[in-house]
């Protein structure tokens, strides 16, 4: 059976998104990783390419569970 291997720029965001959750200490849920998801991929998008980068963003971006329990961000908020 052939292993799958992951993709670079997803290993960098799901890491990204772990440093999150290592950093607020609060266990990966759903709703919050949906959110954080979307907003690591526009950053990636835009030309964020590190785990670095993108991790750092998150954290000033979303302070805390609490923060992605609203409403899906516009890019606006994310700069």
């Amino acid at each position: 059976m052939r292993e799958k291997t992951i993709e670079p720029d997803v290993a960098v965001l799901s890491e990204a998104l772990q440093q999150w959750y290592r950093y607020y200490e609060v266990p990966p849920g759903e709703a919050a990783s949906d959110t954080l998801c979307g907003a690591a991929l526009r950053l990636y998008n835009e030309g964020h390419r590190t785990v670095q980068e993108i991790a750092t963003i998150l954290i000033g971006t979303y302070v805390g569970i609490s923060s992605t329990r609203v409403n899906a961000p516009t890019s606006q908020l994310v700069h």
